[in-house]
């Protein structure tokens, strides 16, 4: 295992983290998280392949610039990519960080030898965050960032989810603010409008990588439908519904996760041709 903090990125310092041996792994975090909440999947990929984790420019231990931009997140991950001398990489992405895997596939297809889509949409006038905010603008009128978030959060789970696993998104929330790694109200605002506008469908047919597609039933963030979308899109795409998860199929069903994308990541790729 090592750490990379301070990685310099085209004058961004980025927290990157490289773990276990293979081929490489890029894993990329959801918005207003970090590395910390990929932990149980880093420890579990990382004995099948090289991964490599970074907080994303705005989030975690990296920089936090006053405005950046989706492209600005793309170009990221290709510049760790050529920091690290990987020409091709499996690469992996949560909520946000599925709209990055994206770009990177879309940007540079030849570079990513396998994509997995946890959580995805492809398109978005706001954030699914910001959008879920709107939608519940009366309820939360006059509470502060705080308590906006813990409410938006609530509502990430299915239905059925146990109160002991909603817990441990608390503490997730709990462990970033004594380690540092919270966003401040200003921060979060430029992380949500860096997601702002963007679409990828018409592209995502160049897409050239197998690709893997994960939805949770219950996601009031980004829903089953979002998924169809990519997964009908991209040539060489399946896609996988986990039936007792919303938006946190890490926290809700974490174990048929990690089997789902191991088992795709260890396929022998389909012809492409």
């Amino acid at each position: 295992m090592a750490y990379l903090p301070g990685m310099n990125v085209g004058g961004t310092e980025l927290h990157v983290e490289d773990h276990g041996h293979g081929p490489p792994l890029v894993m990329l975090h959801g918005l207003g998280s970090n590395v910390e909440w990929l932990r149980p999947e880093i420890e579990q990929l990382s004995r099948i392949r090289r991964v490599i984790a970074l907080d994303s420019r705005g989030h975690g231990r990296s920089d936090r610039p006053a405005a950046y931009t989706l492209a600005d997140h793309v170009s990221d991950v290709l510049g760790v990519m050529d920091a690290l001398g990987l020409e091709r990489a499996d690469v992996m992405g949560t909520s946000m960080g599925s709209y990055v895997a994206q770009g990177v596939a879309i940007r540079a297809p030849q570079r990513v030898s396998k994509l997995v889509l946890v959580v995805p949409k492809a398109s978005g006038t706001t954030s699914s965050v910001a959008r879920l905010i709107g939608e519940h603008a009366a309820e939360l009128e006059g509470k502060s960032n705080d308590e906006v978030l813990a409410f938006i959060g609530g509502l990430m789970f299915a239905p059925t989810t146990s109160p002991e696993v909603r817990a441990r998104r608390d503490q997730g929330t709990q462990r970033d603010m004594e380690l540092g790694l919270s966003l401040t109200p200003g921060q979060f605002q430029a992380a949500n409008r860096a997601l702002e506008g963007f679409d990828f469908r018409p592209e995502l047919p160049r897409v050239t990588a197998p690709t893997l597609v994960i939805s949770g039933r219950h996601d009031p963030l980004n829903p089953p439908a979002e998924g169809e979308v990519i997964a009908r899109s991209i040539p060489y795409a399946r896609m996988v519904v986990l039936e007792r998860s919303g938006h946190l199929p890490s926290l809700e069903e974490p174990d048929e996760l990690v089997e789902i994308i191991r088992d795709f990541l260890q396929q022998e790729p389909a012809p492409t041709s």
